[in-house]
């Protein structure tokens, strides 16, 4: 996905500000059915928040770059133990500025 530019990720961010996590990470980290279920997640809406539990011993970070690399999405933001991601979709849904 191309890098998004500054205008684009506050768009992003204010949309997402007001979403819950739709993907948990606890203590299993990046196993293959949670990387299935942001990929179904992303492809259903777009734009998703992720939430890393207590349990979870990835650095927030590397876990959002992951995530991002495996399903081809944009990191937006990583807030606390919350990432939010974006890809879009066919035909976007999301228009950004």
């Amino acid at each position: 996905m191309e890098k998004l530019s500054g205008k684009q990720v506050r768009a992003l961010r204010a949309l997402g500000h007001h979403l819950h996590p739709v993907v948990m990470i606890g203590r299993g980290a990046l196993s293959e059915a949670v990387l299935a279920s942001v990929e179904e997640a992303l492809s259903a809406h777009e734009l998703i928040k992720i939430k890393l539990q207590e349990g979870c011993e990835l650095d927030r970070r590397e876990a959002a770059a992951a995530l991002a690399e495996a399903c081809a999405a944009g990191v937006v933001q990583v807030l606390g133990k919350t990432i939010l991601l974006y890809r879009p979709g066919d035909p976007p849904v999301i228009e950004l500025p």
